[in-house]
């Protein structure tokens, strides 16, 4: 007896054609180019969900960075004085504060100086 595929190729297909939904031109509805597509993209999405990690590091860096420099400081005094001051925040909350609140931010820099001259003296 031969076995006939005909709800498992439409429920394949469509599985496909709904994750492709939309894209432009024939990779939206031409199965087998949707197909490559698809692929395509997931691969995109597996790489860049580890990009987006080192980008978003970057950006909070360059942000402290700036912010570090309003007050006189550059980011790697900032980031010394910190570890050196037992201050535990991570970039990401440094960056926040830098951007949202920058009184906040002026007192971990006055932390930051604080464990410097102790460190130096």
């Amino acid at each position: 007896m031969r076995v006939k595929r005909g709800h498992n190729r439409v429920q394949r297909r469509k599985k496909i054609l709904t994750l492709a939904k939309g894209y432009f031109l024939t990779k939206h509805n031409a199965y087998r180019v949707a197909k490559l597509q698809v692929e395509r993209s997931l691969l995109f999405a597996f790489r860049d969900r580890r990009t987006r990690k080192r980008t978003m590091r970057r950006l909070w860096i360059t942000r402290i960075n700036a912010a570090a420099r309003l007050f006189g400081m550059s980011y790697s005094q900032l980031m010394a004085g910190l570890k050196v001051a037992g201050c535990d925040v991570d970039r990401k909350v440094l960056a926040d504060l830098a951007v949202r609140d920058r009184e906040g931010f002026g007192d971990l820099v006055k932390l930051a100086k604080k464990g410097l001259a102790a460190k130096t003296a």
